[in-house]
């Protein structure tokens, strides 16, 4: 049995997860926290979420719920990831991090508590968002440099970061895979008189609007044909569903930094 406490619980992913957690028989919800000050602090999970008591109370104190979980799912931010983390490697706990925006001097601070505990980072936890990332590699590395790459990502008019996560980390493994540095050959805007588009450029577009879960499409344009690959996700239960299933393939791991690829062997 799999003790998690979740951060972030009364958002809307948090909320989904820890339903979800009640639900599967091979997970114990034990803890749910959020930021101090939260409306919601002192009541039970389950009233928050809509599914009845289930005596777990929401905290604003993490180290509270450390002592009897395995793993924390943080969907987050930045910052609460990174206090979170810290506070996991002090008490030896496993974490799921589902948190985008991540600056690269985050990302390099959540790499180094790899070596202390076992961590799993992961800018989405879709299953077949995580196929995708293995498919467009081999797709990418076919067409070479004579198909343009484009990537076009939707998603509801409350997210804070862009581009995605996943939109940044699908032009990361194309960019991989064509020998490019991203940094030099992204563009994430174009307006006004631009010119030709450069040979090698790796377009991400972004659109916020009303409740869009999540959509990506990755664009292959050539000459007299195009590719597209597209992923739509149509509730956050599926990143839940993921981010349970990483939480249980993480437990008794060693320390390192583990991603979806890991969890669903497909390196």
């Amino acid at each position: 049995m799999l003790n998690i406490s979740i951060a972030g619980a009364a958002g809307k992913m948090g909320q989904r997860i820890g339903v979800l957690a009640l639900e599967n028989p091979s997970i114990t919800l034990v803890g749910v926290f959020e930021r101090a000050g939260h409306e919601a602090i002192g009541v039970d999970f389950g009233e928050i979420a809509g599914v009845g008591k289930t005596g777990v109370t929401l905290t604003d104190n993490i180290a509270e719920t450390l002592d009897t979980a395995d793993v924390v799912i943080d969907f987050t931010s930045p910052e609460s990831t990174l206090s979170n983390l810290r506070l996991c490697s002090e008490h030896n706990k496993a974490m799921v991090i589902g948190t985008t925006g991540m600056s690269s001097a985050q990302t390099s601070k959540v790499e180094s508590y790899g070596t202390k505990i076992p961590v799993i980072l992961a800018p989405n936890m879709s299953i077949g968002v995580n196929l995708l990332l293995k498919v467009l590699g081999d797709v990418a590395r076919a067409l070479g440099d004579s198909y343009d790459v484009e990537i076009i990502e939707a998603h509801h008019r409350l997210k804070k970061d862009a581009p995605s996560g996943t939109a940044l980390k699908m032009a990361n493994v194309i960019a991989e895979a064509l020998s490019r540095n991203l940094d030099e050959v992204s563009v994430l805007c174009r307006s006004g008189i631009i010119g030709e588009r450069r040979k090698k450029e790796i377009g991400i577009q972004t659109i916020r609007a009303g409740d869009i879960v999540g959509e990506h499409t990755v664009l292959f344009g050539g000459l007299g044909e195009r590719i597209e690959i597209t992923h739509k996700a149509s509730s956050r239960d599926t990143f839940a569903r993921g981010a349970l299933r990483a939480a249980l393939w993480l437990q008794d791991k060693p320390a390192g930094i583990y991603d979806m690829q890991d969890v669903l062997g497909l390196r």
